[in-house]
């Protein structure tokens, strides 16, 4: 990456204050670097997106391009029968994570508002059925690890996760559908102590995706 990035004291502010940077200031600066990557409209009316500084200014195309050399093996799938408020949460941990795709099976409607915008950078699929899910995910080579707390489950703490896989999580409420089970190569659960049967699957997407991050990324590529 280029070392003109705005770095992380270039912040605008911070709680009620505007974030990110104002615009570019050759003053300051320095002429505006040569740089495909860079988005003109930003660079004159400064970047308050909620991106990493390391890709201020930088055009949506090539943020994505960018990410696309960082990804990790393992996807997200998350059953959308009911129309589930958390898919947008999950995708926006996908992308925190750089997951290689989420995966959305059953209704092709989905609420965005939880992603916060980071589904543009996020590369997202839809799937009919499980059955759809599964068969392309044998096609990928990926195994399929279904994430429920349900007798027989592997507590995820002590669990083997793949490399290549899909995470596959279910609805708030029923969970991960009895269909969804009966294919996965893997069922784990989130070890819980307190008096309700489940968490909200958006909070059990993100625990399940730092213990895939824990067993296998590379830390020292995460972003300071």
């Amino acid at each position: 990456m280029s070392t003109d990035e705005p770095g992380p004291t270039e912040w605008v502010g911070r709680g009620d204050a505007e974030v990110g940077v104002g615009p570019w200031d050759e003053a300051v600066r320095g002429p505006v670097p040569d740089d495909p990557r860079l988005d003109r409209d930003l660079l004159a009316e400064g970047d308050r997106r909620n991106v990493v500084d390391a890709y201020r200014y930088w055009t949506r195309e090539a943020i994505v391009a960018d990410l696309d050399t960082r990804r990790h093996p393992f996807h997200v799938a998350i059953e959308n029968f009911g129309h589930d408020a958390n898919i947008g949460t999950v995708v926006r941990t996908a992308n925190a994570f750089t997951a290689a795709a989420v995966h959305i099976v059953g209704r092709r409607r989905w609420n965005r508002r939880g992603a916060m915008v980071t589904d543009r950078y996020q590369h997202i699929h839809h799937h009919e059925t499980v059955a759809d899910l599964v068969a392309w995910a044998a096609d990928a080579g990926l195994a399929v690890v279904a994430v429920d707390n349900t007798p027989g489950a592997e507590p995820i703490e002590t669990a083997e996760l793949p490399r290549d896989c899909v995470l596959l999580f279910g609805q708030e409420g029923p969970g991960v559908s009895m269909d969804a089970r009966s294919r996965a190569d893997l069922t784990v659960s989130i070890a819980q102590f307190g008096s309700t049967r489940s968490i909200n699957a958006g909070v059990a997407a993100g625990i399940a995706m730092h213990a895939w991050v824990r067993t296998h990324a590379d830390i020292d590529r995460a972003w300071r």
